[in-house]
């Protein structure tokens, strides 16, 4: 029985022994496969956000002009005149000024838009000048020429402005879209679609 007992014994601590060993060796194992994160160091660097500023152009400014207007007087009133003429807003600021000087904003601006829709129509010239100028349209014109203007007086002041809103579009004449015009005093034979008379005129498609 002592023997066995020996052996018993042997056999509990080989079997502790081979317990220890592996414990140990599987903790140091998972130790050497755990691998702590470095530290990230985060840098902020506070930097002004600078954007560009945007220049207003006076296409824009009439633009913003027009949708704060309630009215064609108040918008002719806040329009500003060029500093400068282009040749083509010159043509188109005569046109306006020969034609209908002496008739309300709205008459002006039917005039003004009539040669505007001339010359995007593409049946007659493509420009405000080619309108103006082509032979047997507007009475005006003598000898390929315009007579001289005061460009002082109110009168043209107000012909350039009209010019400037019948350009670029921001306001409607009472006749938008009309191709053509004539006195109310003369009556030609115009197989023509009559809209309406403004002022002295009537217009047509």
């Amino acid at each position: 029985m002592s023997n066995k007992f020996k052996y018993a014994a042997s056999l509990s601590i080989a079997a502790t022994f081979i317990t220890t060993l592996l414990s140990t060796g599987g903790s140091h194992a998972a130790a050497q496969s755990i691998n702590a994160p470095a530290a990230i160091a985060a840098t902020f660097i506070s930097q002004p956000v600078v954007q560009p500023v945007a220049t207003a152009t006076p296409e824009a400014a009439n633009e913003a002009d027009a949708a704060n207007a309630d009215s064609l007087v108040e918008l002719v009133e806040e329009t500003q005149i060029p500093a400068t003429l282009s040749k083509e807003l010159e043509c188109l600021a005569g046109a306006v000024f020969f034609e209908a000087k002496s008739e309300t904003l709205a008459g002006q601006l039917a005039v003004g838009r009539v040669i505007v829709a001339r010359a995007n129509s593409g049946r007659f010239p493509s420009s405000y000048c080619g309108v103006v100028y082509q032979p047997s349209q507007f009475s005006f014109i003598r000898g390929h020429a315009m007579p001289a203007i005061n460009r002082d007086s109110r009168a043209w002041q107000t012909a350039v402005r009209i010019a400037r809103i019948a350009d670029e579009g921001l306001w409607k004449s009472p006749v938008e879209g009309a191709m053509f015009f004539h006195a109310a005093h003369v009556s030609p034979r115009w197989g023509k679609t009559r809209m309406a008379r403004v002022d002295s005129h009537i217009f047509y498609r």
